[in-house]
Order: structure tokens, then C-alpha cells, then sequence
């Protein structure tokens, strides 16, 4: 039985961090298998330098966390695609979870169905140069394309460089791809989303936000088939370094979405969040339009 290059992976990543920051815990990261799982546990500190947190933007400080991530070595397509929700997405190879969407809401009110994106518009979340912030809770994760694992990696244009895997155990790489997606010798390039900024103004209500159409906020964006490279989940199928067999694997980019909204497989109950849901606690003002009257 043949075995992805994958596999040879969790040596290289095992316990291969050192600190870079001398204020903060030294990263902790195990990648193993168990049976027909990968499993990726660590505390969730970044190998690589981060902006400076706690920051007038972001006040929250990184704290270690502890977590322990499963999903299948042997993905498979579900009928459907599936949001991703209030989950992380994926993990990143050094241990720290990737979320693409943020628990951000108009006036902070979930009910109104218009989240703000944590990259672009006039939202200012503490975004750092690897596209990651912190939570309240201390954990530090990606919104991103996380720069310093890239620049760690490979280097961005390179070659395709393995960043992660998502909770389906889909694999994650960096923007750059294969010209003909089965064709390892063909030429990089930087892989093209298949999202687009919607154009006139939002619905007139007193429940939204009115206005046109910015970035501002993730129902800003529309995905237009075959437009681009990727598919509504932000990947497609294709050979890898890892899997020169063929995958289907997701991409992260510089333009929306980012990070894929959507799971194209079933994913694993490790990646589910725990605590109160967004938009359920009340919290002070943080922006202008939390300040403004309905």
C-alpha cells in the first residue's frame, strides 16, 4: 500500500518549535496518527513572530491553550457542502486553528444576519502581518493567509507549500498552485478565488446596514461559478506535493473568502467551539455604528 508524503510530514513537525517572542510560552505542537485519524495537538502558540498583542486594536493577550484536533487520514465528499459556522475551519501544521468568518455582528446583533469580516473594510480587529488575531479567550488564529508559516515553509511562489488541514482532513496550501492542477511540473501561480464584491447599495432596512455593497461585511460577496480557479469552498481537485495521486484540497488567499466558509467533507467534532455563541452575551461598544440608533 502506497503512502502520501504526507505521512513523512509528522516527523518533521513533531516538537520542532522554538519561541521566537522571550515574553510568551514557548509553541507546543505533536502531529500523530491514530488508526485512520490524524491528530494535532498543541497550545496553540505560533513558531513564528506575531504583532504585538495585547494592541489598541486587539487588547487581548496570547495565552496557551490546549488542544487536541482529529480528523480522517481518508477524506471523502459529502452531497453537500456544509458552512462552517461557529467551528474552526481547520489547524494550521503549527498547532494554531484557523477560522475564516468572526463572531462579529451588526449593532451585535446576530439576529440581523450581517457579520463583519476581520480582513478589509472599516473594521479594525487587531489584524497582525500573518492575517491572525486573538480572541478574548487568548487564542491566537488565523483569518488568513498566515505569512509566517509560509515564509517559514517555503516561500510564497516557491512551491506549493502545505500550511494545514481542514476539520474534513482535507489539506490546506498557501495561494500558489499548479498552472494545469494535475500537472506537478507545470508552472506556479497564484491560485484565483471564485468570489466577487456584489455591486449597488443592501437592502434598505432598519434591521441592516444599508449603504453599498464595501467588503465590510461577508454578505457583501457573491460567488460567481467557474470565474476563477477555485470553487465555492475555495479549492479544487488536483496533485500535490504531498498527494502527487490527486486531492481535493482547499487554498487560502489574499482576496474574499480568505479561507473557505464551507467544508466540502464531513467535518470532525474536534474543530466545534465551546462556550456561549456569538451574538448571545452583550458586550460594550467597540465601533461608531454600535453607538448610533437603530
Amino acid at each position: 500500500m502506497k503512502t502520501s508524503r504526507a505521512a513523512c510530514l509528522f516527523v518533521v513537525f513533531v516538537f520542532s518549535f522554538s519561541s521566537v517572542q522571550s515574553d510568551v510560552t514557548p509553541p507546543q505542537v505533536s502531529i500523530t496518527t491514530q488508526g485512520d485519524f490524524r491528530l494535532v495537538q498543541s497550545n496553540g502558540i505560533p513558531d513564528h513572530t506575531t504583532g504585538r498583542f495585547p494592541s489598541r486594536n486587539n487588547p487581548n493577550p496570547i495565552t496557551p491553550k490546549t488542544y487536541t484536533f482529529k480528523m480522517t487520514l481518508h477524506p471523502k465528499m459529502a452531497p453537500q457542502i456544509t458552512p462552517s459556522g461557529w467551528s474552526w475551519f481547520g489547524v494550521a501544521i503549527n498547532g494554531v486553528p484557523i477560522e475564516p468568518g468572526t463572531q462579529e455582528y451588526w449593532k451585535d446583533d446576530r439576529q440581523s444576519g450581517w457579520t463583519y469580516e476581520a480582513i478589509g473594510g472599516e473594521s479594525n480587529l487587531g489584524i497582525d502581518q500573518n492575517m491572525a488575531h486573538v480572541q478574548p479567550n487568548g487564542a491566537y488564529h488565523y483569518h488568513g493567509v498566515p505569512n509566517g508559516i509560509i515564509q517559514k515553509y517555503g516561500g510564497e511562489g516557491k512551491k506549493m507549500t502545505l500550511i494545514g488541514w481542514a476539520a474534513d482532513g482535507y489539506p490546506i496550501y498557501s495561494p500558489y498552485g499548479h498552472t494545469d492542477p494535475m500537472d506537478l511540473q507545470s508552472p506556479l501561480r497564484k491560485i484565483k478565488p471564485s468570489y466577487r464584491l456584489k455591486t449597488g447599495d443592501r437592502p434598505k432596512s432598519e434591521a441592516g446596514p444599508n449603504g453599498k455593497y464595501d467588503g465590510n461585511f461577508t454578505q457583501d460577496f457573491e460567488y460567481l461559478a467557474q470565474s476563477g480557479d477555485l470553487d465555492e469552498c475555495n479549492g479544487r481537485f488536483g496533485v500535490t506535493p504531498e498527494y502527487p495521486e490527486g486531492i481535493y484540497h482547499y487554498y487560502v488567499s489574499d482576496s474574499f473568502p480568505y479561507i473557505s466558509r464551507f467544508w466540502k467533507g464531513t467535518a470532525d467534532s474536534s474543530f466545534q467551539k465551546h462556550g456561549p455563541r456569538p451574538g448571545t452575551v452583550p458586550r460594550k461598544p467597540r465601533r461608531p455604528d454600535d453607538l448610533s440608533e437603530h
